[in-house]
Order: C-alpha cells, then sequence, then structure tokens
C-alpha cells in the first residue's frame, strides 16, 4: 500500500518563506501573493497553541511549533541546528536523504 505524507504549514511559516523571496530574490508582491496562496493551499494550515524557544533561530522555533501543532510525524530540513535535534517531542527530523531512504524501504 502505498502511503502519501502531508504537508503541515502555519502562518508564521508562510510569513518566513515569502521574506525570504522577497529579499533573497527580489519579488514581486504580485508573485508572492500568489506564492501565499499556493503555500496555504498545499498542505494542512494549523495554528499553533504556544510558543517554543528550543533553537537560536527564531524561524526554526516557528516549524517546531507548526510540527507539534499538526502532529507531525517528522521534519524534512538540511537545518543543522534542528537535525542536532534528531527528535522533539515525537517529532523525528530528518535529512531529505533519510526521509527519501524510509520510504523507500
Amino acid at each position: 500500500m502505498d502511503r502519501q505524507d502531508e504537508l503541515v504549514c502555519s502562518l508564521a511559516i508562510v510569513h518566513e518563506v515569502l521574506g525570504v523571496l522577497a529579499k533573497k530574490f527580489a519579488r514581486d508582491p504580485e508573485k508572492l501573493a500568489r506564492v501565499a496562496v499556493f503555500l496555504s493551499d498545499l498542505g494542512e494550515m494549523v495554528q499553533p497553541g504556544h510558543r517554543v524557544r528550543v533553537l537560536r533561530d527564531d524561524a526554526d522555533n516557528r516549524v517546531l511549533e507548526c510540527a507539534i501543532s499538526g502532529h507531525a510525524e517528522a521534519i524534512v530540513t538540511g537545518d543543522h541546528a534542528m537535525l542536532r535535534l534528531r527528535d522533539y517531542r515525537g517529532v523525528r527530523i530528518l535529512r531529505l536523504g533519510e526521509y527519501l531512504d524510509r520510504e523507500s524501504s
């Protein structure tokens, strides 16, 4: 049986992505609005109930909050600080290669 994973996202993560696109890639507001709609429709949007302060980078903490609120099984990332945690409150933190290996077995 094929298992299909679902994306969990939050407004804070959408805002972070839009900020990076605007700053690093000079995207215009109309394109950013389309990206916001796309991200919102791509997965389940959650509203984290509380803040965590586990990692130095505040954006990383927003990802942890989203994963907990969305009852995620895993976070797939290349972020070294997050990967050092390996697990946070039952949510596994994996590199893309680990995730793909897990899915192919």
